[in-house]
C-alpha cells in the first residue's frame, strides 16, 4: 500500500506574507515525507484595486507561475492546510470565493475524512488572528474533515504564541516573516503530515 501522504497548501496572499507561509509549510511538509502541491487562489479583486497598491500588484506578478488551486486539489489530497490574510476578524474574500465552490464535492462527500488545519497573517497583535482561523475551521467542520491545529505542543508554539495555527503579525512597517513565525509553521506542517499518514494508514 502507497504510504505517502498528500498534502495541499492552498492560500490566499495580497502581499506576500500568507504566501511566505505558504512556502514554509509546502517545505517542511516535504522535508516529512509528502507529497505537495501549492496553490493559490485566483484572485478576484479588480484590477484598479490592485494596481492602487504597488506591493499587491507586485506579488501578483511574482506568484504568477504558482498554479491556481481548483477542486480538483482538494479531492487528491489527504491533508489540505489553508491559508488567508485577516480580513475584519474573517477570510479573505479570495479563499472564501474559492471555498464557496467545492459544493458539488461537498455535497458527494468528497471533502471528508481528510485533515485539515489553517494559517493566516495580520497587521496588529490583536487584529484578528485567532477569529479568523476559527472562521476558517468553520468550513472544515462542514467538510467532515479532520481538525489538526498546532496547538501548544512544542516550545516554538509556545514562541508563535497562536495554537489554533500559524500566526505572522506584520506591523506597520510589513515586516517580513521572521523565525518565530516560521518555527511555528514547520511545527504545524510536521504535525499535520504525521496526522494525516495516520489517517490514511488507519
Amino acid at each position: 500500500m502507497d504510504t505517502t501522504v498528500k498534502v495541499a497548501v492552498i492560500y490566499y496572499s495580497a502581499t506576500g506574507h500568507v504566501a511566505q507561509i505558504a512556502r514554509e509549510i509546502s517545505e517542511q511538509a516535504e522535508k516529512a515525507g509528502a507529497e505537495v502541491r501549492l496553490r493559490r487562489v485566483a484572485e478576484t479583486a479588480p484590477r484598479s484595486a490592485v494596481d492602487a497598491r504597488p506591493e499587491w500588484a507586485a506579488h501578483l506578478a511574482a506568484t504568477a507561475d504558482i498554479p491556481v488551486a481548483t477542486a480538483e486539489d482538494m479531492l487528491w489530497a489527504d491533508a489540505v492546510i489553508m491559508g488567508s490574510p485577516t480580513r475584519f476578524g474573517n477570510i479573505s474574500a479570495q479563499l472564501k470565493q474559492f471555498i464557496d465552490t467545492l459544493g458539488p464535492a461537498w455535497s458527494q462527500g468528497l471533502l471528508a475524512g481528510k485533515v485539515y488545519s489553517g494559517f493566516t497573517s495580520t497587521k496588529s497583535p490583536h487584529g484578528g488572528s485567532e477569529s479568523t482561523l476559527l472562521a476558517l475551521a468553520n468550513s472544515f467542520y462542514h467538510f467532515g474533515g479532520i481538525i489538526v491545529p498546532p496547538g501548544y505542543t512544542h516550545p516554538d508554539k509556545f514562541a508563535d504564541g497562536n495554537p489554533y495555527g500559524t500566526a505572522h503579525t506584520c506591523g506597520a512597517d510589513a515586516a517580513a516573516v521572521g523565525e518565530t513565525t516560521r518555527n511555528a509553521a514547520r511545527v504545524q506542517a510536521a504535525r499535520v503530515v504525521r496526522f494525516a499518514r495516520a489517517v490514511r494508514t488507519a
